[in-house]
């Protein structure tokens, strides 16, 4: 099924929003071009990679993603393999 159709299905189930079927849709489908606008850690890398501003809209960052088409979920799992890898920001330490 189409991807649309997939995430109506899926999103009409109490429950279920658009990061689960997305999700759903690449791992589980293993559809090759979803790109999961609600999952933060995809957004964030993005941010950091492109040097976006601290709030771009979702359709500017779609737009970003749409370059990617049709390998889009492989752009994904790569962001979020940068995510992972990159220096945490340090927050505030506790004095001990």
């Amino acid at each position: 099924m189409p991807d649309d159709i997939v995430r109506a299905k899926l999103t009409a189930l109490k429950g279920i929003g658009n990061w689960t079927a997305d999700v759903y849709l690449m791992f589980v489908l293993q559809h090759p071009d979803v790109f999961p606008i609600g999952d933060l850690a995809a957004v964030n890398a993005l941010k950091r990679v492109k040097n976006l501003a601290v709030n771009p809209t979702k359709d500017e960052m779609l737009a970003i993603a749409a370059d990617w088409e049709p390998n889009r979920t492989i752009a994904t799992m790569l962001l979020w393999h940068f995510y992972l890898s990159s220096p945490k920001k340090s927050g505030t330490q506790l004095n001990r």
